[in-house]
């Protein structure tokens, strides 16, 4: 029972309030470590000097653009206290599309470091390390920390989604959302307060937020924060600040593992990492190399699916399929057999899902028929055992079938040469979409074509028509802060590009 709402359910304010006058633990950054009781009372100051800007008529949103700092975590402490609602702006916008998003969000205030001067731009804004900021939040050091009643339905946070296939939409993140996938992970690991949660993937991110700076609070142990992930530094951080459990999105597994190798590296304190998005040979090869227990789950920021590993789920898939999830026809809405592509709903209800900010006509076309629609693509095998097959923007149309990206991009990751992987569709010459593949090669690999149709050859899950048509070999591929790759980018490149590219399928 949360004492402060009599719900059940725990909030982000029922989970920062035990730690209130804790000294003993509390946020390490860098050189510096803050107590907990420090870093709350900072929060507080935080919330009094935004509060003394902002109209109280209005929504009391604050548009964030900010590493991952101590002074991020307190503008969350700030919002667990006070009923104020940080926006994670998405900074790989610019410009009019990045200041339709604050307008889009409602925003009163925005906030940016100096790190993202170049991000935000003219959009006008407090520049958090300036001089004239710290005094004016440092003008409300003695104030009181008071924690209002909060209920697990109020918002607690706006989170921006990456934006790869169109314009981001703001997802609305309750408390209770927050709070819960904090005490689940924190019970899933058996982790307490002698623990220490890593936390570099970036804050404005759903992932960061629930499975990262919610832990640290659920478990009432201590968080490293670190501005901006480093494969190099990880596990000198880890080793550093003594972390226990750490989480992750997309490719920093990959990122991590292809630092050299050390004979100590499973000497290290970590005992759990959980993230998604992992590859599934790199999940492995984490867990043995740094003598860890990784767990990749399933999900997205919407929460509207959730699909989770167990111990006898097949290597490559994501999990069993949840009762309530179905994967469908996209055109009919029927149920796929096993082996055929369709998309991942909750005929359930909305899950985890608790809207959109502003945007009705986003949220009926997400829950359109009584159905949340996640807009990911996925097989089932015989036994139920889900696999996913990529986003419904990457779907292709090659020769009148509709074919997946993510099982073409599993397939030629096991070439010895690729470390990383695109596949996405552009235009065919007649009708339809012809295949391509955008690749990162290992250091002092070259590519040859011929060698690389014999692979093709060889692989026999990989069906003619889904070889790539054309192979980008690429010097870096366009990401998100979250490290997605922003496909339609490359789709939109095609051929026109300053890299090599090759015709396979002839």
């Amino acid at each position: 029972m949360n004492p402060a709402t009599g719900s059940e359910l725990p909030t982000v304010t029922s989970l920062i309030t035990p730690l209130i006058d804790v000294d003993d633990r509390g946020v390490h950054f860098e050189e510096s470590f803050t107590s907990w009781r420090d870093h709350i009372r900072q929060g507080a100051a935080v919330a009094a000097a935004l509060r003394a800007r902002m109209d109280p008529g209005l929504p009391p949103h604050v548009g964030v653009l900010l590493q991952n700092t101590p002074f991020f975590s307190s503008l969350l402490v700030a919002a667990g206290l006070t009923g104020i609602v940080p926006v994670g702006l998405n900074p790989i916008r610019r410009g009019a599309a990045l200041e339709r998003d604050v307008q889009h969000a409602d925003c009163q205030v925005v906030l940016a470091d100096s790190a993202s001067a170049a991000v935000v731009g003219d959009i006008e804004h407090i520049d958090v390390d300036s001089q004239e900021w710290a005094a004016e939040v440092a003008a409300h050091h003695d104030v009181p920390v008071t924690v209002r009643a909060a209920e697990p339905a109020d918002t607690f946070m706006l989170i921006y989604t990456s934006g790869t296939s169109g314009d981001p939409k703001a997802v609305i993140c309750s408390h209770g959302k927050v709070a819960i996938a904090g005490v689940m992970m924190t019970e899933r690991f058996g982790l307490g307060a002698d623990d220490v949660c890593y936390v570099s993937m970036p804050l404005f991110h759903s992932n960061a937020v629930l499975v990262g700076w919610a832990v640290s609070l659920a478990c009432q142990g201590s968080m490293v924060l670190r501005r901006k992930f480093s494969a190099s530094q990880f596990l000198p951080d880890v080793r550093r600040y003594g972390a226990t459990y750490a989480n992750y999105v997309g490719k920093p597994l990959s990122y991590v593992l292809a630092t050299p190798e050390r004979p100590d590296d499973g000497d290290n304190p970590l005992r759990a990492v959980y993230g998604n998005e992992g590859a599934a040979a790199d999940v492995d090869r984490f867990a043995h190399r740094f003598n860890t227990l990784v767990v990749d789950g399933f999900g997205s920021t919407e929460g509207g699916v959730a699909i989770g590993r167990t111990p006898d789920t097949p290597p490559g898939a994501l999990g069993p399929l949840p009762e309530g999830t179905e994967i469908v026809d996209v055109e009919t809405g029927g149920p796929c057999p096993p082996g055929v592509t369709g998309e991942i709903v909750n005929t359930a209800g909305a899950g985890r899902f608790e809207g959109y900010y502003n945007d009705p006509d986003a949220d009926a076309e997400r829950m359109r028929g009584g159905v949340y629609h996640s807009g990911d693509l996925g097989y089932r095998d015989e036994n139920g055992y889900v696999y996913f097959a990529g986003r419904l923007g990457d779907w292709m149309r090659v020769d009148g079938e509709n074919l997946g990206a993510a099982p073409i991009e599993r397939v030629l990751l096991r070439h010895p040469d690729v470390i990383e992987v695109a596949v996405y569709g552009i235009p065919a010459p007649d009708v339809g979409d012809q295949v391509m593949a955008a690749l990162l090669l290992a250091d002092g690999a070259t590519f040859d074509v011929e060698s690389f149709r014999e692979f093709l050859t060889e692989q026999p899950d990989l069906g003619p028509k889904q070889w790539p048509a054309l192979v980008r070999i690429a010097t870096e591929l366009p990401r998100t802060e979250s490290f997605k790759v922003i496909k339609r980018q490359l789709a939109a490149q095609g051929t026109a590009c300053e890299d090599a590219v090759w015709l396979v399928r002839r």
